[in-house]
């Protein structure tokens, strides 16, 4: 056996730099409301210039671009400004891969607040907010997602089109339970000129991903169901139902509850997507999935990740005889295929 390093000296750095982790948080959101990852695209580099573009103070905009540049967002040189790398690709709203818009959703002050009760969350084994069951409409948080998190699907969306190998001109039903932004439903329609999709959610939400369908093109062949996903109609007959995202908000009875339904709305041979968090059945791997538990516990009441081993017992319990499980490449969800 190897003899312990004598040269480890504990350092306090990471326990510091978590406790002020919130504080990059904040400046990254800050920088995408004034817009500056974009204004230094367009070539206002300094510091007079972006301030002069965001009608901010000098000041405030030195210490913030500084801020930026030693936590990696931007670079700096000869008191110039430039974008990262990531910065260029990910926060330049002229970027077709921008997911700018996601601080909308992710920072906003309704999270952090839930998170800011994680303690009593802990003790309670719920979100200690006053409303954390998601079953009632929300529309503030549930549009702010909507317009918000779009950018984030196109890895995913495209992966579960392909996935679905979906022969190109066959006609087919989609249900998108949940939709949101839309964009699932709406790439899968994309990839297939006679696929029409059938979208779920509550009617605000709704107007958002009407929106994005007809922004791309698919508008024609979409339509809109609003809604509880565990009360509405869903109608029959669909080749797909997509779950994304819908699971990890809930208990599993009531997941299961959910899946029972979808079960009913599947033709012969249909396919429930289902695209989640999956975590290892350690529950600390992968990092994402893993850590995506500790989410649910601030912001809902009983919602969780849960592990392949869960999904097919509750997706089982379902109806469904077979689960399989796809890692998404370069993205840290999995999708599961459930086929009736």
């Amino acid at each position: 056996m190897a003899a312990p390093s004598t040269n480890f000296k504990p350092s306090p750095e990471h326990i510091v730099n978590t406790m002020n982790a919130y504080q990059q948080t904040l400046a990254l959101r800050t920088a995408v409301d004034l817009d500056i990852f974009t204004i230094i695209a367009e070539g206002a580099t300094d510091t007079a210039a972006i301030a002069k573009k965001t009608n901010a103070s000098e000041k405030g905009i030195r210490t913030l671009c500084n801020y930026l540049v030693v936590i990696g967002f931007l670079t700096k040189q000869s008191e110039k400004y430039a974008l990262s790398q990531e910065s260029a690709v990910f926060l330049n709203r002229h970027s077709p891969a921008c997911m700018a818009a996601m601080t909308g959703f992710l920072t906003t002050d309704l999270i952090i607040k839930k998170f800011s009760s994680l303690t009593e969350a802990v003790k309670k084994g719920g979100s200690a907010a006053e409303h954390g069951d998601n079953l009632q409409p929300n529309d503030d948080m549930w549009v702010a997602f909507a317009r918000s998190m779009g950018p984030l699907t196109t890895p995913s969306a495209n992966f579960i089109a392909q996935l679905t190998g979906m022969p190109q001109g066959k006609a087919c039903k989609i249900l998108d339970i949940a939709a949101g932004h839309g964009m699932y439903g709406i790439t899968m329609a994309k990839h297939n000129p006679n696929a029409d999709v059938t979208a779920l959610d509550w009617p605000n939400v709704l107007e958002v991903a009407t929106q994005h369908a007809q922004k791309e093109g698919v508008g024609e062949r979409f339509k809109t169901r609003p809604g509880s996903a565990f009360e509405a109609d869903f109608g029959e007959g669909y080749d797909y139902v997509l779950l994304t995202n819908i699971f990890h908000h809930f208990d599993q009875p009531t997941c299961e509850k959910l899946m029972k339904r979808v079960h009913t709305a599947l033709k012969p041979g249909g396919q429930a997507i289902t695209l989640e968090f999956v975590p290892n059945e350690d529950r600390v791997s992968p990092p994402m999935p893993a850590m995506f538990s500790l989410v649910m516990l601030a912001t809902t009441d009983s919602g969780d990740a849960y592990t392949l081993a869960e999904y097919e017992k509750m997706f089982r319990d379902a109806g469904f005889s077979k689960t399989t499980m796809h890692q998404i490449p370069d993205m840290p969800q999995q999708v599961l295929v459930s086929e009736k």
